[in-house]
C-alpha cells in the first residue's frame, strides 16, 4: 500500500477465498429471487401508472377551461382552469442573517459551499488460481468545493484529512403573498418554480460575516482566495424574480388546488412563462413518456441482476480455473440477458392486456398476422425449391 501524503492515494489489497465467494453467491440467490419478481412487479405497475396518467391528462385536456387572470369567477369553483399572466408579490424576501433583500421576488435562495476533502475510489478485481479473488482498491484524496458536508471520519485513511462542520447552512425563502393577477399562489406551490438569477451583493447594505469579503459575487470566508484552505466558505444568493406564470389546476376560492380526475391522478401544473393549456398538457405527456421508459429500464435492470445472481454460483464453481470461470461467467451473462428479454416483454405485454386490452389485442393480432405471413412465405419458398415430381411409368 502507498500513502504519499494528504492529497495522495492509499491502495488496499484484499483477498477473498473461493469458499467465501461461493457462500456469497449462494446468498445472492436469495437476493435474486427477490429482485426478479420485484423488477417484474415494477414493470407491471409502471404500465398501469403510465396509462392512468395518460388518461388523466386526456381527461384534463377535455375539461380545462380558460380563466381570466385579472378576475376570479365564483361560478367556476371546482373546475379545472387554465390561467396565465404576470406574477407579483408585495413584501420583499429577506435573509436577515446576511442583510440580503430581494424585492419583487418569488424565491430567495442562499447557497453555501465549503472547501473540503473528498475521497474517490477505484477497484479492480482479479481471479486467482483456486477460485479466490484479489481486489485492489485505490483511494485518492483531493480538495474541492462542495455544498454538502463530506464525512471525513468515514474515509479509508482519515488521518490528516479532517473536514470541519459547516458554520452556515443553505436556506430558501418563498413569497407568502404571491399573486398571479387576481389569483393567490400558495407558498408551497412555488417550491422549485422559476429560474434562479444571481444577486449582486451590495457592500453598503449587506452584512457579511466577520472576516468575510465580497469576491466574485459571493461572501468569501478565508485568508487567501487564491490559495483556499480546508474550511474556507463561499456564500452566494440567487432569486427568482416575479415573472409570467401559467397554471392548470382546480379553482379553489381565489387560489389553486390539485384537480382529482376520474382516472385517478391529481392534476396541478405551474410553469414559468406564458404557456397555453395545450402546451402544458403536451409537456406533461412528454414527461410521462420519459418516466415510463426510465422505469421500464429500471425494471429490466433489476430483472437482469436477479437472473445474474441466480446463475452466479455456476461461474464461481468454475472459477477454480480462472479461464473456465471467465467462460462460464460470460455464458451466464448471456443466459441472464436472454431470460430477461423473455420475461420483461412478456410482463409488459400482460400489463398491456390488463390495462389496455384493446391495444394489447391489436398488438397480439398484428403479431399473429406477421407470424402467419412469415410461415406462409416459408412454405411457398420451400415449395418453390422442391424438385418436380417424376412422371408416372406407362
Amino acid at each position: 500500500m502507498s500513502y504519499p501524503g494528504p492529497q495522495g492515494s492509499y491502495t488496499q489489497v484484499t483477498t477473498t477465498s473461493w469458499f467465501t465467494r461461493l457462500k456469497g453467491a449462494l446468498v445472492g440467490i436469495l437476493v435474486g429471487l427477490v429482485l426478479i419478481p420485484g423488477g417484474a412487479a415494477l414493470l407491471f405497475w409502471n404500465e398501469g401508472r403510465a396509462v392512468q396518467t395518460a388518461r388523466s391528462l386526456a381527461e384534463g385536456a377535455g375539461a380545462v377551461v380558460a380563466a381570466a387572470p385579472d378576475r376570479v369567477d365564483p361560478a367556476m369553483e371546482g373546475r379545472l382552469v387554465h390561467v396565465t399572466g404576470q406574477m407579483r408579490t408585495t413584501a420583499p424576501l429577506a435573509d436577515p442573517e446576511f442583510g440580503i433583500t430581494a424585492p419583487d421576488a418569488l424565491r430567495l435562495v442562499r447557497r453555501v459551499e465549503m472547501y473540503q476533502w473528498r475521497e474517490d475510489s477505484r477497484s479492480e478485481t482479479r481471479e486467482r488460481l483456486g477460485g479466490g479473488t484479489e481486489t485492489i482498491t485505490t483511494y485518492t484524496y483531493r480538495l474541492d468545493w462542495a455544498e454538502r458536508p463530506i464525512a471525513s471520519s468515514r474515509f479509508r485513511q482519515p488521518e490528516g484529512r479532517s473536514n470541519p462542520p459547516f458554520r452556515y447552512s443553505a436556506r430558501e425563502a418563498v413569497a407568502q403573498d404571491a399573486r398571479l393577477g387576481a389569483w393567490r399562489v400558495a407558498a408551497e406551490q412555488l417550491r422549485g418554480f422559476g429560474t434562479l438569477q444571481p444577486i449582486a451583493l451590495d457592500p453598503a447594505t449587506a452584512s457579511p460575516p466577520a472576516g468575510a469579503r465580497i469576491l466574485d459575487g459571493a461572501f468569501y470566508l478565508g485568508a487567501d482566495p487564491a490559495r483556499p484552505q480546508v474550511g474556507d466558505m463561499r456564500i452566494r444568493f440567487a432569486a427568482v424574480p416575479a415573472e409570467a406564470g401559467s397554471v392548470v389546476a382546480r379553482q379553489a376560492g381565489d387560489g389553486f388546488a390539485p384537480f382529482q380526475t376520474r382516472a385517478g391522478d391529481a392534476l396541478f401544473m405551474l410553469r414559468s412563462g406564458s404557456m397555453s393549456a395545450e402546451e402544458m398538457i403536451a409537456a406533461a405527456e412528454a414527461a410521462n413518456q420519459l418516466m415510463t421508459w426510465l422505469l421500464r429500464g429500471l425494471g429490466i435492470v433489476l430483472v437482469f441482476i436477479g437472473f445474474s445472481l441466480l446463475l452466479k454460483p455456476l461461474s464461481v464453481l468454475a472459477s477454480v480455473v480462472p479461464l473456465f470461470g471467465a467462460v462460464v461467467g460470460f455464458g451466464a451473462m448471456l443466459v441472464s440477458g436472454v431470460l430477461t428479454f423473455l420475461l420483461a416483454p412478456t410482463v409488459i405485454a400482460i400489463a398491456w392486456f390488463w390495462y389496455r386490452p384493446l391495444v394489447g389485442a391489436l398488438v397480439l393480432a398484428g403479431g399473429i398476422a406477421v407470424s402467419f405471413g412469415f410461415a406462409a412465405l416459408l412454405r411457398r419458398r420451400r415449395a418453390g425449391l422442391s424438385p418436380p415430381a417424376a412422371p408416372a411409368a406407362p
